[in-house]
């Protein structure tokens, strides 16, 4: 299996290198698309073959990253990185992993040219190439990342435990994972996933939602959170053909890692959670997921899970949480299992009933 990785850095660097290179369907050309305007005004500032040879399928750039050190694993050309390299601010640090010599080569060669741009001294971003499933081997240290961030890569791993394994590792508690990838109604038939085409398109690697879930669960994750998912449209007959009745979902998921206080339900211990304000971006209300809205000063209800989500990451200073777990209340009614996936329509079910 280990071989296939070369196949698909093959695969890219043929498309990054070649005139004509573009990607064979629509299912990684959405990530623009996803971006909301605070991001396109950024965007506005890359160079343009950053922003030509960067393949996607969402916009996975979380909130509150001023000084924080945050890792994106298949950085490509460097699209995400220079976003964050100017959210993250002149103190903070992007460090970029992808395998692909020639997406590598674009991403480094503007290092300068950005620092320049965004006012630093020197750049605050850095370039590695290497595995996303061995990150120790490049020199990333346990709990040493505040923000893993991935933009439709992981489905490319056929080492997907691994990855996992080695984000859990990196990050800091309370560190969060932030990532869009392609998703899968049901398990990929094994000739499907050993295509190269279909593996590069980034379908023949696509996970399994419920497979996901059981995989995020083994490793810590008892509770991740659903932001946006948009069914995907392939664009092509002969590979939709090959694909057959399958159907692939764009799905941005957030994951934090908070040893001990997750729980795989919602679990009522009558907290209460007031968003205080304070992120630029959010002035009158924030939304940790797709159902949890906060709107400013108004206290809501809130899950034992959701309660540790906002006082024991990064969000802390910007909420208010009344109460704590000495009294618990039961489950709240209704209550499915957290990190649930979508519904076939691709509508979102929800991982929380609070």
């Amino acid at each position: 299996m280990s071989d296939l990785r070369k196949k698909v850095s093959n695969y890219y660097s043929k498309i990054t290198t070649e005139d004509e290179g573009k990607m064979q369907t629509n299912i990684c050309s959405c990530a623009s698309d996803a971006m909301p305007d605070y991001l396109k005004e950024i965007r506005k500032e890359l160079p343009e073959e950053i922003i030509t040879r960067f393949y996607g399928c969402g916009s996975p750039i979380p909130k509150a990253i001023e000084g924080k050190t945050v890792l994106d694993l298949g950085c490509g050309t460097g699209l995400d990185c220079y976003i964050l390299s100017k959210l993250v601010g002149e103190n903070g640090r992007v460090i970029g992993v992808d395998m692909t010599d020639s997406q590598l080569e674009i991403a480094k060669k503007y290092q300068n040219e950005m620092a320049e741009k965004f006012g630093y001294s020197k750049s605050n971003v850095e370039f590695h190439k290497g595995y996303i499933e061995d990150l120790k081997t490049l020199g990333i240290e346990d709990e040493s990342v505040d923000v893993v961030i991935s933009n439709c890569v992981i489905n490319l791993s056929p080492f997907k435990e691994e990855v996992f394994k080695e984000i859990w590792r990196v990050l800091k508690r309370g560190g969060e994972l932030f990532f869009s990838d392609i998703f899968a109604d049901r398990r990929i038939p094994e000739e499907t996933s050993k295509n190269e085409t279909l593996r590069g398109e980034c379908l023949g690697g696509a996970m399994y939602r419920e497979d996901f879930r059981r995989l995020m669960t083994k490793i810590g994750w008892a509770d991740f959170r659903y932001l946006s998912s948009a069914k995907q449209s392939i664009g092509n007959k002969n590979i939709e053909d090959l694909v057959g009745d399958i159907n692939f979902y764009s799905d941005t998921i957030s994951a934090f890692k908070i040893p001990n206080l997750m729980e795989d339900i919602c679990e009522d211990y009558g907290q209460i959670a007031i968003y205080r304000g304070g992120i630029n971006e959010n002035k009158f209300y924030f939304d940790l997921d797709d159902h949890h809205r906060f709107f400013l000063n108004k206290p809501e209800l809130v899950c034992g899970n959701t309660a540790a989500m906002l006082e024991e990451t990064r969000y802390n200073k910007f909420f208010e949480i009344i109460g704590n777990r000495e009294k618990h209340f039961g489950a709240f009614a209704g209550c499915v299992t957290t990190g649930s996936s979508n519904s076939d329509n691709g509508e979102s079910k929800e991982a929380c009933c609070c």
